[in-house]
């Protein structure tokens, strides 16, 4: 009979790899399409680097890079600091899209706002962030952090406003940037009464399974895209009705063959754009 010894020294490298790798993934999404990307992708190289010095004994180079490492644990604390900010602040969440769906919720705001819009015909456009990060998109507009709110979105969008013609993008359930410049769909088949709006929601979609939703500055009309596809002409109700059948389907945890599949096709992306 095996030992308890034998079966902990089995089992305690496959958790120790286990948890690396997922906290790897999570380092990974979480910078992935940020600047701070690029400093990480830095990091990493310099320490190949210095374990290839290491290695070959090279003392003086490993010298420098131990000295750099000292200052670099501050440098990083600088850099980061917007981006671990926000993710110490949504560490304590419990779920995303249950505090988005809940009565009172962002949901609730998001639709109040849209009416409000649809009636004056007012132009909005509102990206709601789901698996896929929209922070280079979030980067390029003007960076909020707040408290998502019927009164703000109209404010936001209120006509010569400079964020009136850019999007809003929500992350976690917060209002995260305005006046973020989406990509146009270059999908030959939308027809051509479409704006600049509706297609801007259907290009973002098209590249990521965010949700769109989008208010007619010439009609009023609300419409939602969701991966590349988008439905027109929606009352509040039917509005609801889609954004909680989307965000429904959201909620259950992730298994860990979900993480771990998840986890292949970030890699191959990754490789994909080397």
């Amino acid at each position: 009979m095996m030992s308890l010894g034998y079966l902990l020294s089995f089992w305690r490298p496959l958790v120790e790899v286990l948890f690396i790798w997922v906290l790897i993934y999570y380092l990974i999404r979480f910078f992935q399409g940020t600047r701070a990307m690029q400093v990480l992708m830095g990091l990493i190289m310099l320490a190949v680097i210095f374990n290839i010095a290491k290695i070959f004994q090279l003392h003086i180079i490993n010298w420098v890079l131990t000295k750099l490492f000292a200052v670099g644990v501050v440098a990083i604390l600088i850099i980061f600091q917007p981006e671990l900010r926000r993710a110490l602040a949504r560490i304590g969440q419990q779920t995303i899209f249950g505090n988005f769906l809940k009565k009172g919720g962002t949901v609730d705001e998001l639709i109040q706002a849209c009416e409000h819009l649809s009636r004056n015909k007012i132009g909005a456009l509102i990206a709601i962030e789901r698996e896929v990060g929209l922070k280079n998109y979030i980067e390029n507009g003007i960076i909020l952090d707040a408290r998502v709110s019927a009164d703000l979105l109209i404010t936001l969008f209120f006509p010569n406003n400079p964020t009136h013609d850019g999007g809003i993008v929500i992350e976690g359930g917060r209002l995260a940037s305005c006046g973020c410049l989406f990509p146009l769909s270059q999908n030959t088949d939308l027809s051509k009464s479409l704006g600049t709006r509706h297609r801007a929601a259907i290009g973002l979609t098209e590249e990521s399974d965010a949700v769109c939703v989008i208010v007619s500055e010439e009609t009023g009309m609300i419409s939602v895209a969701v991966y590349g596809e988008l439905k027109r002409d929606l009352n509040p109700e039917e509005l609801r009705k889609v954004l909680t059948e989307i965000f429904k389907e959201d909620e259950p945890k992730k298994t860990l063959k979900d993480l771990l599949r998840a986890n292949l096709q970030t890699f191959k992306k990754g490789m994909k754009t080397e």
